[in-house]
């Protein structure tokens, strides 16, 4: 929700200090963060063995359906025995050959580490256009949360009474936006959320980024330009 990447590092020195198991939610990074697309695991480097537990999703990235809950066989063996809420249906075959084919994207390798191949080409611009993206709101006066690599980009509206006019706003001239707000938010921390994607064009992006100044000086949510801050 927030944008932001956790210190994985450090949660694995405190997972073998105090011989715990660690979970990691990589809904959001799988297949958007990381120099091959891996998530925050791929991000810093790390061991996929020290992690107990990866969750993520095939919805957003992968543009398809359904998720996993990856570990050691005999962890997962036990979660699918003895878990309450655990449940699991088929998925068609056309979601499975989608997520196939995103895989296999993702999964060429370059021998000599150049960004070259399609999956790679593709993250160096996600990246690209979440940078550009966080630089330009920020200069617009924006209060932007999250961390400086991650596409998730909240744009904090704060004041619960603005969402729907700030939506029907941006509709009305041409950008589909969403907001998230109480109770999925504390009742003070609603906000717009965006999501980059590789395919955004820099016109594209500077469109949306020109509707959204004027949605912010009519709305008054700039608040970086503001003392009160």
């Amino acid at each position: 929700m927030e944008g932001t990447i956790v210190d994985l590092p450090r949660l694995i020195e405190l997972k073998r200090k105090y011989k715990c198991y660690l979970y990691v939610d990589e809904a959001h990074s799988i297949g958007a963060v990381g120099p091959n697309g891996r998530g925050i695991v791929d991000y810093f480097g790390c061991n996929p063995n020290d992690i107990d537990l990866l969750m993520g999703t095939m919805t957003k990235s992968f543009a398809a359906a359904g998720g996993y809950l990856a570990g050691r066989k005999q962890l997962i063996d036990y979660i699918r025995k003895y878990s309450l809420s655990n449940y699991a249906g088929s998925i068609s075959a056309p979601i499975a050959q989608q997520i196939i084919n995103t895989l296999s994207i993702l999964s060429l390798k370059n021998p000599n580490d150049m960004i070259d191949t399609e999956g790679q080409r593709r993250i160096a611009q996600l990246l690209s256009n979440t940078h550009y993206m966080r630089d330009r709101l920020k200069h617009l006066g924006f209060v932007i949360a999250g961390h400086y690599d991650s596409p998730v980009i909240p744009i904090m509206i704060y004041i619960p009474a603005k969402i729907g006019s700030v939506v029907r706003m941006a509709v009305q001239n041409g950008l589909a936006l969403v907001c998230a707000g109480y109770p999925a938010t504390s009742l003070t921390t609603n906000r717009i959320r965006l999501c980059m994607t590789a395919q955004h064009s820099r016109e594209t992006l500077d469109q949306a980024i020109r509707i959204l100044s004027m949605i912010g000086d009519v709305h008054h949510i700039k608040y970086q330009r503001y003392d009160i801050l």
